[in-house]
């Protein structure tokens, strides 16, 4: 998604030389950003205002051609980092080039001595961030892993950097390509070096491309993106660079920030940390905590990735016994978070642990030990724990971030907090996961969307989602069904005693997913089974169709939960009268929660059908009140951006 479009030429007369001087170039991309996005903050705006005026010099000069395509703001696609300037064109040879500049208002910055970061002042606090020529190569690499336009019709990216305040010392390691390695793909230029960048862009962009260039990559098609559990083994190998996923803005800071101190471990004197880092719905944790994971391996540290839920350790464990992995070995890399009871203390010199809420006080079948945060922390020198607080679906997690601060102190732990930002799944639509907590009544947030980011359908015919869910999954196994756990698991031990979910009205049945496979979400022919939060959480999805039960209604204006119309089978409220007062607040929690999760497992669509047809109707208004926010339907369908019908809630 583009921000701002126009030529070079009204680039720089709307940037220099205004019509109006109340409406310059940071007015016109906030009323645009604002339209397509959201809010736009005072600092971002300020930025805008500062760096594009450098930007607008630099490119004004008749070497660079008038009619060339400058970009502002360009979305990534699948998630929410944007580039902050693009100057699209061809050379002399006539290649098509795109030339991606990352601004920086930084006047000063320091380096670190060992790790792959930069430090500056930011939003009036120091932080540790990538150096910006790793930020513009990240986004570069990103666009051409994404984007079949960039692979497919030649299209060149040429990233760099643009500190437009910064004054260089001599020999300054910012500027040193032994220890950036990425200032030899995406060069940096600071403020001494404004000609040198006019004439890095003017060799790429001498001749115009009428505005084709980038309007073929930003309605191109866009690659299926990867799953982790498809790319895992290749992580893993230390002997070779791992390439699969690119981490970018926040990932990058954090991991290498949690390396260093990794790196550093000498002794078992070392005092313990511990690591806490919160993230919604695909911001990137278990890509994060995978990297960690073959990062410390690679190291020679002794390590694990730990998880409550087995579902997505099943699907790893079993993608990598598929292919060169022993089974013994795959087996001392991922482990339940029940597995730490017996452990001494510092058994591992690492613990990663993903879906940290899902942790429970006691572990096993014959429920040994105290607590399983403490049992972590305990056995690790450096403990790492993934969060999402709106992700406690049962009555037994106690996974908080509270929590694990409380043990962290009581084992005299250094404790630091970090937060993931950018969003890959919901094709990087914020607006999407704020649309959710605002339909579910969990907290009332300000969104827009742009429907055709993200394939959201409301469906009156369930036989008819489950159709296209299966029809969709014929492209790449990666479509499922899943629902809320409102009907009883009949068939778990007998097949013969199902179909388990049962809708008459609809004229629908179908089974939970069966008993006899560990690895349901994977399976070639596991598409006609329908999988509940215990088989999903933790895993993500090209599509979904979710069926909503009666545990969540629309009454009196309200959504409403109704814990009574929970199946029987279902342990997730077991000992929630153990909650006391809490109990109903919990109950309310846990089942929003769920519908949370499961509507928001899929990068590319999610298809909902509620037994409930209040609700129904009122997602339906909330999605259409959305669109109208959005867009002006018949000069979106005039200008091809969509067709009629992807703007149709059916």
């Amino acid at each position: 998604m583009i921000i701002y479009q126009s030529s070079k030429k009204e680039f720089v007369d709307n940037t220099l030389n205004p019509h109006d001087r109340n409406r310059g170039i940071a007015d016109i991309i906030r009323v645009e950003f604002e339209k397509r996005i959201g809010k736009v903050h005072d600092a971002e705006y300020h930025a805008w205002k500062n760096s594009l005026r450098h930007m607008a010099t630099v490119v004004d000069t008749s070497t660079i051609h008038d009619d060339a395509t400058v970009c502002i703001e360009y979305r990534l696609p699948h998630q929410n980092s944007r580039i902050d300037f693009i100057i699209a064109g061809k050379d002399s040879c006539g290649n098509e080039n795109v030339v991606i500049v990352e601004l920086k208002q930084w006047s000063s910055v320091t380096t670190l001595a060992d790790a792959d970061l930069v430090r500056t002042v930011i939003n009036g606090g120091e932080r540790n961030v990538p150096h910006p020529s790793y930020q513009a190569w990240s986004y570069a690499i990103t666009l051409q892993e994404y984007n079949e336009c960039v692979q497919n019709d030649g299209v060149l990216l040429y990233p760099c950097a643009f500190l437009h305040n910064y004054a260089p010392m001599h020999d300054d390691p910012v500027l040193n390509k032994a220890i950036f390695r990425e200032i030899d793909k995406a060069p940096v230029f600071t403020g001494y070096d404004a000609l040198k960048l006019r004439e890095f862009i003017a060799d790429k962009v001498s001749t115009p491309d009428d505005g084709n260039v980038m309007l073929r990559i930003d309605y191109g098609k866009i690659r299926p993106s990867k799953s982790l559990q498809d790319v895992l083994a290749s992580m893993l190998d230390t002997s070779q660079e791992n390439n699969e996923f690119v981490l970018i803005d926040s990932q990058k800071s954090i991991f290498e920030f949690i390396m260093t101190m990794v790196r550093r471990m000498r002794n078992e004197t070392d005092d313990k940390k511990v690591f806490i880092i919160s993230g919604g719905p695909g911001t990137g944790k278990s890509v994060l905590a995978i990297n960690l994971l073959a990062a410390a391996i690679k190291d020679g540290k002794t390590s694990a990735y730990v998880t409550k839920n087995s579902a997505p350790r099943n699907v790893y464990m079993t993608k990598l016994t598929q292919g060169n992995y022993r089974k013994a070995y795959v087996q001392t890399l991922f482990k339940s978070s029940g597995s730490f009871v017996d452990s001494r203390c510092n058994d591992f010199d690492v613990l990663i642990v993903d879906e940290a809420h899902r942790l429970n006080a006691k572990s096993g079948l014959f429920a040994k030990g105290e607590n399983q945060i403490k049992e972590i922390i305990n056995a690790s020198r450096i403990s790492v724990f993934f969060i999402d607080e709106d992700q406690i679906v049962t009555a037994k997690d106690i996974g908080s971030i509270a929590e694990i601060q409380k043990h962290a102190k009581a084992m005299h732990a250094t404790v630091y907090r970090s937060q993931l930002e950018s969003q890959f799944r919901c094709n990087g639509s914020d607006g999407y996961l704020n649309f959710l907590d605002d339909v579910l009544d969990i907290d009332k947030k300000e969104y827009t969307f742009n429907p055709a980011d993200y394939d959201i359908k409301v469906y009156d015919n369930l036989n008819k989602m489950f159709e296209d869910i299966k029809r969709l999954n014929l492209k790449d196994n990666k479509a499922r069904m899943l629902a809320g756990y409102c009907w009883n698991w009949i068939s778990k031990d007998n097949h013969a005693a199902g179909p388990d979910i049962v809708i008459e009205g609809q004229h629908f049945s179908a089974y939970w997913n069966f008993s006899d496979t560990s690895t349901w979400a994977i399976d070639s022919n596991t598409v006609d089974q329908i999988g509940c939060i215990h088989t999903s959480q933790g895993l993500e999805f090209s599509y979904v169709g979710v069926i909503i039960g009666d545990d969540l209604r629309y009454e009196n204006g309200q959504v409403i939960t109704d814990a009574s119309k929970r199946a029987n089978t279902d342990a997730s409220l077991r000992g929630i009268k153990a909650k006391g007062e809490n109990a109903d607040w919990l109950k309310d929690k846990i089942i929003r929660d769920t519908y949370k999760t499961l509507l928001s497992r899929a990068m590319k669509g999610c298809y909902v059908y509620c037994t409930d047809k209040a609700l129904a109707q009122h997602i339906k208004d909330r999605l259409s009140f959305n669109q109208h926010l959005f867009y002006d339907f018949s000069k979106a369908v005039d200008a091809g951006m969509m067709t009629a019908e992807k703007v149709i809630i059916r």
